[in-house]
């Protein structure tokens, strides 16, 4: 079984994302977590750019990581200076890690037209480059720059930067599709000249602008290439990279290739959610393998198929990569699979107790009224759970009022109060949101946090209301589905009414109970 060097971008690449910006605290979390999974080598980022990539690798020193090496990214020196002159080179070197990562431009255009050299002069950059960090016994990887693009356009000089790289002593040499354009059959086509070309180890660096950076990143190791380099959930600049949550799973199920150890990817959406959690970005519900969707069953065929044998619609076990399977239940779903829901969730059900016809009947009830359970399981755990007298109420609503406010400014401000019991307790609090919604969760969670300390670590990670029945006009009734997420969990709650507010309520609650309840 051949070995894949798994090489982790997200401290670099991944936090190029719109919306991301990571401490170097943070960076160090998700370093953290990415050693115990078994990633081979960590990107911690470019010293030579900011000081808080520098102070990231500072911290990290500090650390005891037992499976992966940190690596420092950087570009070549600048034309027309000593190599032990150049700042980003010193940087890389006072970065004091074992490895560096440096990119060079294999494709001319970029030499003439964004470096503005010599076509001569960069190759001399890039020799010069790699033979000074080995001289200073440092592991070498060369990015080369939008190679393939670059080959497209002059494949004897994309070449000659591989060549200049491995002559000044580039422990592999990394294939780079940096805009994203390329077609398997680009990647497949061009290593079949590369591969006999180069003889050293080879990589491949994938972006995902046209929705291909899986499949070229599978390709290229097919074609030869024992190094992947990728971002935890396809995070980075654009469209992404290459998702090494879903390339993980894929060479080593379908391609029979050593990644992590099998006992690790158990651990994988654990994972997923965790960099999503601290990057402060939603997962899709439909991410291949980690996705709450992945290996989500509704239509009464598939449910009937899979009762008979797994392998019907699924293509592994689940539970391989941390996952689980789920049956959705809605208004056109039978007793069985309302069964089949209750042995997921562990409770006492079967065909001829009378609850399981009441949560069926109650489920039909709520949906001709505008509710969708089959996106909101969080709420439909928490209907059974009532259904069948095991709910657990972890406070009680005295009053809420919210107010908005525009004023001479045109600042709109929005203040909610609300009075709960706790315990018997009585709380009464306010807070102050960027609209009604989101000042009513904050004077709930202000209200609640001293009794449940465990809410300070969950966020709203996503918000979004349907209009269920629009000839009603402005007194139709609204579905808003709201989702959470912390550490550990994310979920879905799901409220209807002709109230904006009620509805938005109502999924709140339910998404606050479902997480106190998971405990």
């Amino acid at each position: 079984m051949k070995k894949v060097i798994l090489y982790d971008t997200t401290l670099r690449d991944g936090t190029q994302a719109e919306g991301v910006s990571l401490s170097a605290h943070e960076k160090v979390r998700i370093a953290k977590q990415l050693d115990a999974f078994g990633i081979h080598y960590i990107e911690g980022g470019w010293p030579g750019s900011n000081p808080k990539d520098m102070a990231f690798f500072e911290a990290i020193r500090k650390e005891e990581l037992n499976h992966a090496t940190v690596a420092a990214f950087g570009s070549t020196k600048r034309a027309n200076i000593k190599v032990e002159d150049d700042a980003n080179i010193k940087a890389i070197v006072d970065a004091k890690v074992k490895t560096a990562t440096i990119f060079g431009k294999s494709w001319d255009l970029h030499v003439t037209e964004v470096f503005k050299v010599s076509l001569k002069e960069n190759l001399t950059m890039i020799y010069e480059s790699v033979d000074y960090l080995k001289s200073k016994k440092m592991e070498v990887f060369f990015d080369a720059e939008h190679f393939f693009d670059g080959y497209k356009a002059n494949p004897e000089y994309a070449l000659k930067a591989l060549s200049e790289a491995v002559r000044g002593g580039a422990d592999a040499v990394v294939l780079c599709d940096t805009n994203g354009g390329s077609t398997p059959n680009d990647i497949w086509t061009i290593m079949e000249t590369v591969k006999k070309e180069v003889p050293v180890q080879l990589g491949i660096h994938c972006h995902n602008d046209m929705g291909m950076a899986v499949a070229n990143s599978v390709i290229a190791v097919d074609q030869g290439c024992t190094q992947v380099q990728g971002t935890i959930n396809g995070f980075g600049e654009r469209c992404g990279n290459a998702n090494l949550v879903s390339i993980i799973p894929i060479l080593t199920f379908k391609y029979k290739k050593q990644t992590v150890p099998k006992s690790k990817l158990k651990n994988l959406q654990k994972l997923s959610r965790f960099v999503a959690e601290v990057c402060n970005l939603p997962l899709q519900n439909s991410q291949p393998f980690v996705g709450v969707s992945a290996f989500a069953h509704k239509g009464g065929v598939h449910v009937n198929a899979m009762l008979k044998n797994k392998t019907t619609y699924e293509i592994l076990d689940p539970a391989l990569v941390g996952n689980h399977r789920r049956f959705l239940v809605s208004e056109l779903s039978g007793a069985t699979n309302i069964l089949i829901k209750a042995k997921e969730l562990e409770f006492d059900l079967d065909k001829n107790t009378p609850e399981t016809r009441q949560i069926l009947m109650k489920i039909q009830d709520l949906e001709n009224e505008g509710y969708q359970f089959e996106a909101a399981e969080a709420s439909l755990e928490l209907l059974m759970k009532k259904v069948m007298g095991k709910h657990k109420s972890f406070f009680d609503l005295v009053s809420f009022r919210v107010i908005d406010e525009k004023r001479e400014d045109n600042k709109m401000v929005s203040e909610a109060t609300i009075t709960l019991k706790v315990n018997g307790v009585e709380e009464h609090t306010a807070a102050d949101g960027d609209g009604p919604v989101n000042a009513l969760d904050g004077a709930l969670r202000k209200a609640l946090t001293k009794f449940y300390p465990i809410l300070e670590q969950i966020h709203l990670i996503d918000y979004s209301v349907r209009v269920i029945n629009g000839k009603e006009g402005t007194a139709a009734k609204v579905r808003v589905f709201v989702q959470f997420q912390d550490e550990k969990y994310a979920w879905t709650t799901v409220g209807v009414s002709e109230n904006i507010i009620e509805a938005s309520w109502q999924a709140i609650v339910d998404a606050i109970e479902y997480r106190l309840m998971k405990g």
